[in-house]
Order: structure tokens, then C-alpha cells, then sequence
């Protein structure tokens, strides 16, 4: 084998591990409210796992949730944008970057209300929860189930 091949491998073998940490650490920019201690712990979460994270306060989320297809019965107390799709309340940075690296064909991910135990809301007694995937038209397919992680 010569040196030539086996650098053309290496680089192709390093393109392999690289390519979904690059679609994971995408750029999100979260809209919430500056009063939700919650959110801000979600968006600590977003960072420690490689995001660069921008925040929108906002005293009303009414108009983003609208503006961005969010139904009523999806909401949660923030959402996210990232490469085209819409995040919704305390999704984990795993699914994100799993929404990012298969792109499907969707609107977004969600999980509706504030179930404790998800990422930014994690409590004494943590709760089973769903991540949503959500089209435009708001029908849902259950993306990823999740146990919530209790607090130490």
C-alpha cells in the first residue's frame, strides 16, 4: 500500500469521525424568557455538549412560537432554532444532533411542558418522556423516549 493511499484512507477515516461532531456543535439560537431559570440550565446543557449557543430574551414567546409552527399542544417554555429546524422546550443535545446529522424531513423536534428529569429540568422524581418529531402540517411521530435523569 503506498504512503498516498493511506493518507487518502486517514483523511477519508477522520472526514467519518468528524462529520457528526461538526453537524452536532451547530450554532442554536434559543428565544426564552429572562426570568426561566430552566431554560438558561437547557441552554448550559446545548453547551456542554459542543453547541455555540445564542440566546433571544423575550418577555413573550407568543409571536416565536408562531412565527416558527410551534402548535399549542407542542410548547414548552423555549424555543430553539438550528439549521432550519425547530427546537422545542428540553429536548437532549443527543437527539439534536441526530435531527442534525439524519435530516429528515420535518419541522423540528419538541417536548411539550417541562417534564422533570429532561435536560434543564432535572428533579427528585424524574418523568418518562417523548421527544416529538413535528411536521408543518403538526402531526408528530414519536423521535426518541427518554428517562429522566434524576438530580444527585
Amino acid at each position: 500500500m503506498s504512503f498516498r493511499t493511506i493518507r487518502a484512507a486517514s483523511a477519508a477515516l477522520a472526514m467519518l469521525v468528524l462529520l457528526p461532531a461538526m453537524a452536532a456543535a451547530a450554532e442554536i439560537t434559543v428565544y426564552k424568557s429572562p426570568y426561566c431559570g430552566c431554560c438558561g440550565a437547557w441552554v448550559k446543557h446545548m453547551k456542554d455538549h459542543g453547541h455555540d449557543v445564542k440566546t433571544v430574551e423575550m418577555e413573550d414567546l407568543t409571536a416565536i412560537k408562531r412565527m416558527t409552527g410551534v402548535a399549542e399542544p407542542l410548547q414548552s417554555c423555549h424555543t430553539a432554532v438550528v439549521d432550519g429546524y425547530v427546537i422545542e422546550g428540553h429536548v437532549p443535545a443527543s437527539d439534536v444532533a441526530r435531527l442534525l446529522q439524519n435530516k429528515p424531513k420535518a419541522r423540528g423536534l419538541a417536548v411539550p411542558g417541562m417534564p422533570v428529569g429532561s435536560p434543564g429540568m432535572e428533579g427528585p422524581a424524574p418523568q418518562a418522556y417523548d421527544v416529538l418529531l413535528f411536521q408543518t402540517d403538526g402531526s408528530t411521530t414519536v423521535y426518541a423516549r427518554h428517562q429522566g435523569k434524576q438530580t444527585p
